[in-house]
């Protein structure tokens, strides 16, 4: 067995977290601090009066739900075969299905 198996093979490390909490860091290490960049900022977490304030695309007002649904295998061969995004492309055919039948 090669020494980076044996290292796979190895548990990860206990630490003693009470003592990790208890470190105060000394001026001396202040040196082995990175330099907080914009770009460091600009991807961390705000919080305003205590409430997290989420990123990204907001909260759709009609949010689609996760079903399941079996369907031919044919039909599914035809719509993955399109691509990523199929199953949008199945909903939008549902969609106009219901347009067509009112």
């Amino acid at each position: 067995m090669s020494e980076k198996e044996k290292s796979l093979d190895r548990k990860p490390a206990q630490m003693d977290l009470a003592k990790f909490d208890a470190h105060v860091i000394a001026p001396e290490e202040y040196e082995d601090l990175p330099e907080w960049t914009d770009e460091m900022f600009a991807e961390g977490s705000e919080y305003i009066g205590g409430k997290l304030i989420r990123r990204g695309r907001p909260r759709s007002l009609s949010p689609k739900e996760a079903i399941n649904i079996r369907l031919s295998a044919d039909v599914l061969e035809r719509f993955r075969a399109t691509g990523q995004g199929w199953q949008t492309r199945i909903d939008a055919a549902l969609k106009q299905w219901l347009v067509e039948h009112r």
